[in-house]
């Protein structure tokens, strides 16, 4: 959805709400990203200018902490573990077979808006190894197989 369809009075709402705290920025960030689902590119002259920020202080904000979007998110969002425990009981492989089969690297979205692979470096499920989350949800002791019909059921529409 293009920016200018989104609501800049809730852009506002948030700004006139948030720009005097002190620290402000991070704050305002998430708040507009929990409300809008993601940053969209009206909203940073709106934020820089409220703070009294330039354009580039804002942008490289977002670019800095890898949870911002600035474009929608995905239908379902898959963060595979790439941490030690997990890559110990075949992540690896698994990450390979994410790419193969979505087509994408490993923060990438599919082209249909589908699914978007993130990679994370602990989801506290070692002792589960290997391990993913699917839109919030943990799945642990991944085999090929397993991972193979989750993402099918994404990609089919099927609740993840």
């Amino acid at each position: 959805m293009p920016d200018q369809l989104f609501p800049l009075p809730v852009i506002q709402n948030i700004l006139d709400r948030d720009k005097d705290t002190p620290g402000a920025l991070l704050p305002i960030l998430h708040a507009i990203q929990q409300a809008l689902g993601f940053i969209p590119e009206a909203a940073i002259a709106e934020i820089a200018h409220a703070l009294n920020l330039s354009l580039a202080e804002v942008r490289g904000v977002i670019s800095f902490y890898h949870d911002f979007r600035t474009t929608p998110p995905a239908r379902h969002t898959l963060r595979l573990c790439r941490a030690e425990s997990c890559q110990s009981r075949g992540s690896e492989a698994l990450a390979a077979q994410l790419r193969d089969q979505l087509g994408l690297d490993d923060h990438g979205t599919s082209a249909d808006g589908a699914i978007s692979l993130r990679p994370v470096y602990c989801l506290g499920a070692c002792a589960c190894s290997p391990a993913l989350e699917l839109d919030g949800q943990v799945h642990a002791r991944l085999t090929p197989d397993r991972l193979r019909a989750l993402v099918d059921g994404c990609l089919e529409g099927e609740t993840c």
